[in-house]
């Protein structure tokens, strides 16, 4: 049996699984545990009362993070024309046509957001397959098909996430990182919360907000109430 550390140890010690604790204490406690070696990052975890097979009850839209993720995001744009130019001009990292996709087929995957103007999407078509399993194949309720494209290489660089309830009802989103001041976590928590209540499905039934906890990388799940974050004002 692999021995436990002193550290995992602690953090044991000091997280009650039988509490739901209130989101502002949680979010602390999730800090507090953060202590490894580099700045861990602090995830949202929300099951949700919906069964994604069914069209009517899929959860995918974007949020904006007010306070951003604290991380560095690569964004990828595929246009035609103008566009091209526009795009470089508002600072995307990889920009390009007909040869950006062929790149992409062969396997280049530098960046994390992939951005594309309608009149290319029949060409991307064919990267289902490569872009799908990972997530990130434009999509217009993600804000990834758009003509705007200067204004969406800002607000994916500013913060904005598409986000997605995974196969078994479960939205994954990052909030930030750990040294990110208390309150600054609790704005991006906000965000999160009003953003997954928007985007609630029209075939969800019963309970939507089924368990939500609070992690950072290295650290244990804390379980909070929904309930007391839903009835917080935004600041």
């Amino acid at each position: 049996m692999p021995k436990v550390s002193k550290r995992v140890r602690e953090i044991q010690r000091r997280v009650d699984r039988d509490v739901l604790y209130p989101p502002q204490e949680g979010m602390d406690l999730v800090k507090a545990l953060a202590n490894a070696k580099f700045d861990e990052s602090i995830e949202l975890q929300a099951r949700l009362g919906i069964n994604p097979k069914y069209a009517d009850q899929q959860v995918r839209t974007t949020v904006v993070l007010p306070k951003g993720t604290g991380k560095t995001v690569r964004i990828a744009v595929l246009a035609m024309g103008e566009k091209v130019r526009e795009a470089e001009a508002a600072g995307a990292d990889v920009v390009g046509s007909e040869e950006l996709i062929d790149r992409i087929q062969a396997g280049f995957m530098d960046f994390d957001i992939l951005i594309a103007t309608p009149d290319i999407m029949p060409k991307v078509a064919k990267l289902g397959r490569v872009l799908g399993p990972k997530g990130i194949m434009p999509n217009p309720k993600g804000g990834t098909v758009t003509m705007d494209l200067a204004g969406a290489v800002e607000q994916f660089k500013a913060g904005k996430l598409e986000f997605r309830a995974d196969r078994t009802g479960i939205v994954h989103m990052p909030l930030g990182k750990a040294s990110f001041a208390p309150e600054d976590l609790m704005i991006n928590l906000k965000a999160a919360q009003e953003a997954i209540d928007r985007a609630k499905p029209s075939g969800a039934k019963g309970r939507y907000w089924k368990t939500v906890h609070l992690k950072s990388t290295m650290g244990p799940a804390v379980e909070i109430d929904i309930s007391i974050l839903r009835d917080t004002k935004a600041v």
